[in-house]
């Protein structure tokens, strides 16, 4: 069984900055996410650099992010495809971004491109040894109204895999884009697993009170992102469900979300979900002193 290594997100723009510090603190590798745009040169120059910095440590690179749309974005999916070519630079397999979407129109107005633009990124994907996750995060929009990415709902996977139907891409899920929506995340992972490749430990709190008062459309806002550790997620749950799954990927934090561990207190908030995590996980692996 391997052990599933807890990382975190790291902006791309800071990755020399944050990611020492992240590293020497006790994460066991980082993801690098750019957002819409790609600032730091040349990529090969740039996978030196991180490698360098990675150097002496036993941390590595869990995914690299470039969330786009790609679908409407010629700019942002050349860079996309230079992405997949030089993952394998960073020494992973995983490229994170958004399955892009039709701004302003329904999930069912993207699928002719999705199937156009990510069946050719597929075969690319495959030609690198890479696989592409799909953010599940609804960036703001709606089934009728979409933003920059229709893989935000169970019923959206479904058409997409429909569509490009290839091992080369699958999920990087996490339970608070889920619960924002009132799904479960529990019962929907134990039914996705073996398409999700990369996990975001990003939980959420959900105000049921306030549901039931206003219900999910009044002033309020019923649900807040929250590191884990101190959302309603039990991420023990979330391990089993991986590690009985042969989950073969890494669970990567992403912060600088929660209202009160963020800010001056983001890495008291990451330290807590790093230890938090690695509790879930079951610790460190110690062999057995006698023979199985």
């Amino acid at each position: 069984m391997k052990k599933i290594k807890i990382g975190t997100c790291v902006p791309g723009h800071l990755t020399f900055q944050w990611g020492p510090h992240l590293v020497k603190a006790g994460y066991e590798c980082l993801s690098l996410n750019f957002h819409m745009a790609y600032d730091q040169g040349n990529m090969a120059e740039f996978a030196k650099k991180v490698l360098s910095m990675l150097d002496g440590t036993d941390a590595g690179i869990s995914s690299l992010g470039f969330y786009c749309n790609a679908l409407q974005n010629e700019e942002q999916l050349r860079m996309l495809e230079q992405f997949i070519d030089n993952a394998k630079l960073f020494k992973t397999s995983l490229v994170s971004t958004f399955a892009g979407a039709v701004e302003g129109e329904c999930v069912e107005a993207a699928m002719p491109l999705f199937k156009k633009v990510f069946g050719e990124l597929a075969r690319r994907a495959e030609d690198n040894g890479v696989k592409i996750v799909f953010e599940n995060c609804p960036m703001g929009g709606t089934w009728q109204k979409n933003t920059c990415n229709i893989a935000f709902n169970p019923r959206a996977w479904e058409m997409m895999f429909n569509e490009v139907a290839s091992d080369s891409i699958g999920l990087e899920w996490e339970p608070a884009h889920q619960m924002i929506q009132l799904i479960d995340p529990i019962p929907q992972l134990r039914s996705w697993v073996n398409k999700i490749f990369h996990v975001h430990g990003k939980d959420a709190t959900i105000d049921w009170a306030d549901v039931r008062r206003l219900g999910i459309l009044g002033p309020n806002e019923f649900s807040v992102s929250r590191t884990p550790g101190f959302g309603d997620t039990n991420w023990r749950d979330i391990f089993f469900i991986l590690y009985q799954n042969g989950y073969e990927g890494n669970v990567c934090v992403e912060g600088y979300h929660d209202p009160i561990y963020g800010h001056e207190w983001e890495m008291t908030g990451q330290l807590h979900a790093l230890q938090y995590l690695k509790w879930c996980r079951g610790g460190e692996f110690i062999a057995n002193p006698w023979d199985c």
